[in-house]
């Protein structure tokens, strides 16, 4: 069987969602939990899972509270959905996002977004992939973003860790399909969160939670690798992407407005 056609359904067992108090995360864990899925909630704060569970179908949304920067505790997490039902479903959506000009660029704001977009997602995979690998079944779906496909301005760390996600994601690709487990990449546009609320410019085909959770979980029910929307904007990004490296910078530049801006002032 091919392991891209894959489709885990919630007989199959139950889903996993981190980043889960808020934005896409919010809004997947309840689109999952009214499709009949029994869904474990994971973010930091214990109270806003509690709120989550109570607007889901009652028995839905189960909070697992964790921060995903703690290796230990997601193994934990994992441990205790394991014990109830198999884990076929589990979407690494936690992540963060800080705008950064080159004029002020700051080495700790950086390391947090490194930390928690990249080793948190690292700490999530080594679980999910050893219950499912031991198993030969299940489907790990991971949260990038169409940052990554090339570097975009105030974004020079945050689309360094969704490139790193996407690499990340094919090569596991490379060895996934021989043990059973589908893998898949989500590459969103700009979405409506408090994390694009910092944004001081104007974003393209800006999406709703509940729209990029709609696109999502109808990817996860598909064949294929990556789940990229909005499609105008993906396709847009992949166009700018073919291009040589200094044509590349040239025209986002132009496209953006950034040509020729002061950028010492914030």
């Amino acid at each position: 069987m091919d392991v891209f056609k894959k489709i885990m359904t919630a007989e199959d067992g139950v889903a996993w969602v981190t980043g889960a108090s808020g934005g896409i995360g919010r809004a997947t864990v309840l689109r999952l939990a009214r499709d009949g899925w029994t869904v474990h909630a994971t973010a930091r704060g214990e109270d806003d899972l509690k709120e989550l569970a109570a607007e889901a179908p009652e028995g839905r949304v189960i909070p697992a509270p964790g921060d995903v920067t703690d290796l230990d505790r997601m193994r934990e997490i994992v441990a205790e959905i394991e014990t109830d039902r198999p884990l076929a479903l589990a979407l690494l959506n936690a992540g963060v996002y800080t705008p950064m000009r080159a004029n002020d660029f700051d080495a700790d704001t950086a390391a947090k977004m490194w930390r928690v977009n990249l080793e948190g997602v690292s700490n999530c995979t080594d679980p999910v992939l050893k219950a499912m690998i031991a198993r030969g079944t299940g489907h790990l779906a991971i949260t990038a973003s169409v940052a990554g496909y090339r570097g975009l301005p105030d974004a020079a760390v945050y689309s360094g860790t969704k490139a790193a996600l996407i690499a990340y994601c094919e090569a596991l690709a490379m060895d996934l399909p021989d043990l059973g487990v589908r893998i898949s990449v989500v590459n969103p546009g700009f979405v409506e969160t408090e994390a694009t609320s910092v944004n001081e410019f104007d974003m393209p085909f800006l999406m709703q939670p509940e729209d990029a959770a709609e696109r999502i979980v109808k990817g996860l029910g598909k064949p294929g690798f990556e789940i990229a929307f909005p499609t105008r904007f993906e396709l847009i990004l992949k166009t700018f992407g073919l291009l040589p490296n200094r044509a590349y910078i040239a025209a986002v530049r132009k496209a953006t407005g950034w040509n020729g801006k002061d950028r010492r002032d914030g």
